[in-house]
């Protein structure tokens, strides 16, 4: 078992790729309202990833989303049922063991039992069982965890939120101190950042790190900030604080650098937890999310001071919020077979 052996790394989102994981919006899943924006945004993704490296698609019906490509060299498309398309929470996670890839399978229970994922949770095994990972192992995991929930520097520093991993509703069996323990073992930690504050409005995540928080390097924090007058400004600056109050490794204050919120989205009544953070970033580019917002335009300034070695694709996620998640989300990073670092 992987968390027996040593020399075990969780590696950062900016380490070499072997592929990204995307499952295609069908019928059966939250796009049927409106099912062709939904593969409009999606074809955007895919084809912005695809164009630059590998990408697994997993379809209800491959040939019906192969006619949407006019090029596909670079995708393997795979015919499997999913109860939803937001992989991150459901993907296989990637870890080095003594510098080899080892997939690790943990439980998922959508998102704290709200939603059916008992196809969803199928999906990594399926994918190994078809050798779509191969020659890597597949370890399954009996905890409950979403890969939307921790965010790593690659150097040993997980950063996740209290409001998720601590919920009832994910392990109410493991305390604290038994979710830490796990955390460490399974992914070769050095310490877990824990944020207690940060929410953002319509998300079923409960809190996941992905929406308010990630490292963009080692020593850089972006996070999610709004002005006085949105309903989120107390929390956002309690999570702030904390964030002032974290070190990296050797001791040093983070660089944090805010992403203010996109101005309220709204349907049905409810507001959106639309946010810049829900960023991808792959081998050559970064995957932005943009929401026809008047930010948008200095939200892709900056990510190109942010990644300078990287090309800044923003994408028009307004499908994506309308279900809950954004291009993050919709996406699961497969590393290299070999550590390259």
């Amino acid at each position: 078992m992987i968390e027996e052996q040593a020399n075990i790394r969780l590696p950062a989102e900016w380490e070499d790729q072997d592929s990204i994981l995307m499952v295609f919006p069908h019928t059966n899943s939250d796009w049927a309202d409106d099912l062709q924006s939904a593969e409009s945004v999606f074809l955007r993704i895919s084809s912005s990833i695809s164009s630059l490296q590998k990408l697994i698609l997993i379809c209800k019906d491959v040939d019906y989303v192969k006619s949407m490509f006019c090029y596909h060299d670079r995708i393997s498309f795979v015919q499997m049922d999913t109860n939803d398309t937001w992989i991150r929470d459901f993907g296989p996670i990637s870890v080095y063991n003594d510098g080899k890839r080892v997939l690790l399978d943990f439980v998922f229970n959508g998102w704290g039992a709200k939603f059916d994922s008992s196809l969803d949770n199928q999906v990594s095994k399926k994918l190994h069982q078809a050798y779509h990972f191969y020659p890597s192992d597949l370890e399954s995991i009996d905890m409950i965890l979403e890969g939307g929930s921790i965010e790593c520097d690659g150097q040993g520093t997980l950063m996740t939120t209290s409001k998720c991993l601590l919920n009832p509703n994910r392990n109410p069996n493991l305390t604290q101190s038994d979710i830490e323990d796990r955390l460490i073992s399974y992914f070769g930690l050095e310490r877990i950042l824990w944020l207690n504050h940060g929410y953002l409005c319509g998300d079923d995540t409960d809190a996941h790190i992905d929406t308010l928080a990630r490292f963009v390097d080692s020593d850089t924090i972006v996070y999610v900030s709004c002005d006085k007058d949105d309903e989120h400004f107390n929390e956002l600056e309690l999570m702030r604080k904390e964030l002032e109050g974290f070190r990296t490794l050797d001791g040093r204050a983070y660089n944090l650098i805010p992403l203010p919120l996109p101005s309220p989205i709204v349907k049905d009544d409810k507001r959106l937890p639309a946010t810049y953070v829900n960023f991808l970033i792959i081998n050559r580019a970064v995957l932005l999310p943009i929401y026809n917002d008047p930010k948008d335009k200095d939200m892709i300034e900056l990510f190109k001071k942010l990644f300078p070695k990287r090309e800044i694709i923003p994408i028009n996620s307004l499908r994506l919020i309308e279900e809950g998640g954004s291009i993050h989300c919709s996406t699961m990073n497969i590393v290299k077979a070999q550590s390259t670092t």
